[in-house]
């Protein structure tokens, strides 16, 4: 089978025709640690070894550059000791710190964008992509988005089409759960449905499919935040993610954040096979017993499952979280709570408000209510969105 071949190597290989970028422009390059060939080498070090562009600075999401800092932790303004560039944080201690500053731009021709999405509503590198194509619009500049695979597949679509009174940066615009579009769909979607206006110039991907999911492209996978470990992690999100809106543990500080899940007041095996009853497709459960390094209940024994994923076609990673949310919360319902703390710089609701992007479904959860139930709430809403990607879809 032929592999993918992704935006960011097309762009190498075919240069200046790729997107109509002149020889010898001036590029900020906003990427992470996963911005890599299929041999794993970083952008950075070709653009630092070939003349085609002049590198002048570079943008960090969340995570930072090189995916040292933890999820909600703010990356500093710094200097990139391999390039010698600054390197402007775009996820500082603010919600302004999330936009660039009009200053950042000043004396670019281009802005370049090289980072691997997990295609999950949640995952805040997307909307850090909109804010700097709403910049880079007012500034004048074009921005080339090199595309990537969405690791989980482009068929799929799961969860409430958020609601806008509940956006924030875990959910900045009109898309479900999993919303099965790559980044440089998504680009395209936030120009022409939010208004963030900008010449935009997307890199395709070649060799991918909508059915594909990671493994299949033959591309190598570099975690592109700390907790993101493998592909499997990203298929797992679109659900395990719903728990940082709770006082559980979503397995931060083990080997298998996102997989496993539990609390400290837990029965795992009792949990385990409360879930099994529900007889989610695609997913084998196991009773757990975990002890998280850092985060919630760091050092603390937990008693949990662990999500497997069987079958990765009938898996459908959101109602098997809200099955798990529903069970938790049953078994100990004096211990557990809605995380209420700031969230991504949001103080209003709840965070699981701003995760599951509907509004009343987390009442829904409190009381007991049948997955059946719930799930019936988003299919109108979701047979719209499935119409309405439809002119932004690259990849058959």
């Amino acid at each position: 089978m032929k592999g993918t071949t992704s935006g960011h190597e097309r762009w190498i290989v075919e240069g200046p025709r790729a997107c109509g970028l002149v020889r010898g422009a001036r590029l900020g390059v906003l990427a992470h640690a996963a911005s890599v060939d299929g041999h794993a080498r970083h952008l950075l070090e070709w653009l630092r070894e070939d003349d085609t562009y002049r590198l002048e600075r570079l943008f960090a999401p969340e995570h930072g550059l090189w995916g040292h800092e933890q999820d909600m932790e703010p990356v500093a303004r710094s200097r990139d000791p391999f390039s010698g560039l600054p390197v402007h944080s775009l996820y500082g201690a603010d919600r302004a710190s999330l936009r660039p500053a009009a200053a950042d731009l000043d004396g670019l021709d281009a802005v370049v964008v090289d980072l691997q999405d997990v295609g999950s509503r949640y995952y805040t590198f997307v909307y850090t992509l909109s804010f700097m194509m709403e910049a880079a619009g007012q500034a004048g500049l074009p921005v080339v988005v090199l595309d990537r695979p969405n690791p989980i597949g482009g068929v799929t679509l799961e969860g409430p089409v958020l609601d806008p009174a509940l956006a924030s940066f875990v959910g900045g615009s009109a898309l479900p759960v999993r919303h099965g579009m790559t980044i440089g769909e998504l680009a395209l979607w936030f120009r022409d449905r939010d208004g963030r206006t900008c010449d935009l110039r997307v890199v395709p991907l070649d060799g991918w499919r909508r059915s594909m999911q990671f493994e299949d492209t033959g591309l190598p996978w570099v975690p592109p935040s700390p907790n993101m470990p493998a592909p499997q992690t990203a298929r797992v999100y679109p659900g395990g993610c719903l728990v940082e809106g709770t006082n559980l543990s979503e397995g931060r500080g083990t080997t298998l954040p996102f997989e496993l899940v539990g609390a400290p007041w837990l029965d795992g095996h009792a949990l385990a096979a409360a879930l099994r009853a529900e007889r989610l497709d695609g997913l084998a459960v196991r009773a757990a017993s975990f002890r998280p390094m850092f985060q919630k209940h760091g050092g603390r024994p937990c008693g949990g499952v662990q999500l497997i994923v069987d079958d990765r076609e009938r898996f459908r990673p959101f109602a098997a979280y809200l099955a798990l949310l529903s069970v938790a919360r049953g078994q100990a319902p004096a211990e557990f709570a809605w995380r209420t703390e700031t969230y991504e710089f949001e103080t209003a609701r709840p965070a699981i408000d701003y995760l599951l992007g509907q509004p009343g479904l987390r009442e829904m959860l409190e009381r007991g209510a049948p997955l059946a139930e719930m799930e019936r709430t988003w299919v109108d809403g979701l047979r719209a969105f499935a119409e309405a990607r439809r002119p932004f879809l690259l990849y058959d």
